[in-house]
């Protein structure tokens, strides 16, 4: 994929957030560090609101998805404030399931693309090394 400079990527888990921008020149990539966000944790992941009784979610996989939806919401704020112009979310399947689910419509016009991976443990140049093969 194409990441167009000043594109924020913003790498998820259940846990934590990881923001970088795009600091290089179509069709080069150079991610900067971005300050870390600030996120709230509400209790607004879908949780057992969309689960039936009998699937008994662990209290870990409520916060999980109380994390995802939470990091969803500041990326919709930052999308709607004009912090951020283009976006690319990477993040493991389950969690981007779940952010996909909170997104606004403007956080959804924003996205360049998304990688259902985790990556929020490794290094930037594998980080890198991910959106390039998603090319």
């Amino acid at each position: 994929m194409i990441i167009p400079n000043d594109t924020v990527i913003a790498v998820a888990d259940g846990r934590s957030l990881r923001l970088f921008r795009n600091k290089a020149a179509e069709p080069h990539i150079a991610l900067e560090a971005m300050p870390d966000a600030s996120i709230e944790i509400r209790n607004e992941g879908s949780g057992m609101r969309h689960r039936s009784t009998g699937a008994n979610p662990d209290r870990s996989r409520l916060a999980e998805d109380d994390h995802a939806a939470s990091v969803a919401s500041y990326l919709n704020r930052q999308v709607i404030a004009g912090e951020v112009g283009q976006l690319v979310v990477i993040a493991d399947p389950r969690t981007l399931g779940e952010m996909r689910k909170h997104f606004h419509p403007a956080v959804a016009s924003a996205l360049v693309g998304e990688i259902a991976k985790d990556l929020t443990g490794q290094s930037v140049e594998s980080i890198k090394a991910a959106l390039v093969k998603a090319s």
